[in-house]
């Protein structure tokens, strides 16, 4: 880099001075200054201020192409106005009835149509919340304890969730985590059928298996379909529960998700982002004998000792099941899906001719319209670019140059593109205009990368 140019996080700094003041006063406000980890971003994080279709921006005016889709959420892009409309409608209505209401059952009855497999449908408040619920489901089913967890799966953020979500494996992401609860967890490198048959042979304590069908970590393990199928037999045949969640695969990757994808089903799957149109919610949804153990009956020893016990304030709120119920018929014939899928297969072959052109050491890949980027991957020995390969899952979920996909946002956010760290979403509001202005902010961006020798 020439001494007369301004480095990425100097040229960031100088063109978001609201972003910044923000940071600091929320710093005084906001345990760690931020809502959430993901939005952490070296050298502070962007603050929106509207939002529209595949398009968002910033307090300092800057008009992004989004790539965060809301964490996922927003397939059909920020303020569809179907879904708008349903909420605006459903607010002069009320907001939380501390009761039932219509909304909530026909909304379930749309989960029930695009995923004719179920039975029964639970609403809970997010995808935390739904795998911990299908967690405690599976061992009240089974009356066995113990949970098969994969290495680099996700799973939200509570206890049980936190082990092995990054290398050390052996180690909780997180401080406060108890050792008791992580001996409920057994965990098992994915993707490996030895390793899962040595680890469970001669049990008979595990009542459920939990995985993201589509691939650990929003698809950065690639996942194995024979795997997967041979997975679903032998839980079948062992009586444990299978649980896929697909939180973010969910409605994504068909309007069945990964399931109808696949044409791979289990016994539990975990819901939330698409399912409520934008809005907080989620869903356990599965077969008849597994969720109707939420069922109160007569008899007052069942539903204080057998039948399992579920609450929250706003599972099914009138306003997320009017967004989720807004938006769930339009995705029920794939139109949606296969044009985001498409977008998001363009926007992947075009960043990696880029990469390819400058010879810089990255890859993009993922399936559907998931987008995953991986810095430095020959630096790791890694092969991303090849459908059949399995990468090292230890390589492909360790990030030792954390500071290099900071930097590469940054130089994205100054070219007019919002791609989070890891993994983007593409949505049906993205444009082919979009995807080729993305890949010319790649290509800007990785070439500043290189002139600061980042890369």
């Amino acid at each position: 880099m020439k001494k007369s140019e301004a480095s990425i996080y100097e040229q960031f700094r100088r063109t978001h001075p609201r972003s910044d003041a923000l940071f600091g006063q929320a710093k005084a406000a906001i345990a760690g200054g931020l809502t959430h980890d993901i939005r952490h971003l070296h050298p502070f994080p962007i603050y929106v201020d509207r939002a529209g279709g595949s398009r968002k921006w910033d307090v300092d005016g800057h008009e992004l192409i989004d790539y965060w889709m809301g964490h996922g959420a927003l397939i059909l892009g920020h303020n569809y106005p179907t879904i708008q409309q349903a909420i605006a409608e459903q607010l002069g209505r009320g907001t939380h009835y501390g009761a039932c209401h219509e909304l909530e059952i026909r909304w379930a009855e749309q989960v029930l149509k695009l995923n004719p497999w179920i039975d029964r449908v639970r609403f809970v408040g997010s995808g935390t919340e739904a795998t911990l619920l299908a967690i405690r489901l599976a061992r009240a089913a089974t009356g066995r304890d113990k949970i098969v967890k994969f290495e680099g799966h996700f799973h939200g953020w509570h206890d049980y969730a936190a082990a092995a979500i990054r290398p050390p494996f052996d180690r909780p992401a997180s401080a406060g985590v108890p050792q008791s609860v992580l001996d409920g967890i057994l965990i098992c490198p994915p993707n490996d059928w030895d390793a899962f048959v040595t680890l469970v042979s001669g049990r008979d304590d595990i009542g459920g298996v939990i995985l993201e069908p589509a691939g650990g970590s929003c698809g950065t393990i690639p996942v194995d379909h024979s795997f997967l199928r041979q997975l679903r037999e032998f839980t079948r045949a062992r009586g444990i529960v299978l649980i896929f969640d697909e939180v973010i695969s969910g409605f994504r990757l068909a309007p069945g998700g990964a399931q109808q994808r696949y044409g791979i089903y289990a016994d539990l799957t975990t819901l939330a982002k698409i399912l409520a149109g934008g809005l907080p919610g989620g869903a356990v949804v599965g077969s008849a004998p597994l969720m109707d153990q939420l069922v109160f009956r007569d008899d007052q020893t069942w539903n204080r000792e057998e039948r399992v016990w579920h609450a929250g304030t706003f599972n099914a709120n009138p306003l997320s099941a009017a967004a989720g119920l807004a938006t769930l018929p339009l995705l029920a014939d794939g139109h949606v899906q296969n044009k985001a899928e498409r977008a998001g297969q363009a926007l992947r072959n075009g960043i990696n001719d880029v990469i390819a052109q400058l010879g810089v050491d990255a890859c993009v890949y993922g399936e559907s319209s998931i987008i995953n980027l991986f810095l430095q991957p020959r630096r790791h020995g890694l092969v991303l670019d090849q459908p059949a390969c399995q990468p090292d899952h230890h390589l492909l979920m360790d990030h030792p140059n954390q500071e290099a996909y900071h930097r590469m946002r940054c130089a994205l956010i100054l070219h007019g593109v919002d791609f989070p760290l890891f993994h983007g979403w593409v949505s049906a509001a993205h444009s082919n205009e979009d995807i080729e202005k993305t890949i010319l902010a790649f290509e800007a961006a990785l070439r500043l990368m290189q002139n600061e020798s980042a890369l």
